[in-house]
């Protein structure tokens, strides 16, 4: 065979590998080898107090199988998705892994075993994105409130609050986890923004039907009347 011919055939075949490994690398529903384990001194269902700000909801997704991690932490973005970090998963969680109440606990009783995992779009049957106010919040002075439902596998990267009347809009920090906060909110009805990121970058902000009431309290809950999903 010529050298020439021996090239061309060779060029489509190194191409082909090197795209090949560039689509490993970048894969989203590839398995992830990680580890898990449990909250020794938890209750079934963990804990109150967990990093993303769900509070005792928390428990209550998933029907209480339900995981905290580290690194997917990532500031609060990846709360309630996946990456590459340990797991800490409640008791009730942990124990489901078993797929018979003795190999549960002989689960329980390794505390740390080896997992693989990969991220799965959220699904909430007949719920829209939900809006809790913090405890913290004062009104009309300080609101913060954490983000129920979301639907899919895109991440809310950025929230604005914004006036039903003028549409000043203000962007909101966030302060841990899932929880938004603004000190001097904007006064009467507001109208939510969200900015939702997926995994190649694509960016669209989502409009929720429904406004935050004017006379907005601490622990209410309000239905956006809008759902994600992709």
């Amino acid at each position: 065979m010529a050298p020439s011919l021996r090239f061309l055939l060779l060029l489509p075949a190194t191409f082909f590998f090197m795209q090949t490994l560039a689509e490993a690398a970048t894969c989203s529903d590839c398995f992830i080898q990680s580890q898990a384990a449990y909250y020794p001194n938890s209750d079934e269902y963990g804990t109150d107090t967990g990093r993303c700000g769900y509070g005792s909801f928390g428990a209550t997704l998933n029907g209480g199988d339900v995981a905290a991690v580290s690194a997917l932490y990532r500031d609060g973005v990846g709360c309630g998705s996946s990456g590459n970090t340990d797991f800490i998963l409640s008791r009730r969680a942990f124990s489901r892994m078993g797929q018979t109440t003795d190999a549960a606990a002989s689960l329980l009783a390794l505390g740390v075993v080896d997992i693989e995992y990969r991220r799965v779009s959220c699904s909430y049957p007949y719920k829209n994105i939900t809006i809790k106010i913090d405890q913290n919040s004062n009104y009309p002075y300080y609101l913060a409130f954490v983000i129920w439902h979301q639907q899919g596998r895109r991440d809310i990267t950025a929230v604005q609050l914004c006036e039903t009347q003028n549409f000043a809009c203000k962007l909101l920090d966030r302060s841990y986890g899932a929880v938004w906060t603004t000190t001097s909110p904007p006064s009467g009805p507001l109208s939510l923004r969200m900015l939702f990121s997926d995994e190649n970058g694509d960016e669209t902000w989502v409009v929720p039907v429904n406004n935050i009431p004017q006379d907005w309290k601490a622990g209410e809950t309000y239905d956006t009347g809008v759902q994600v999903n992709s």
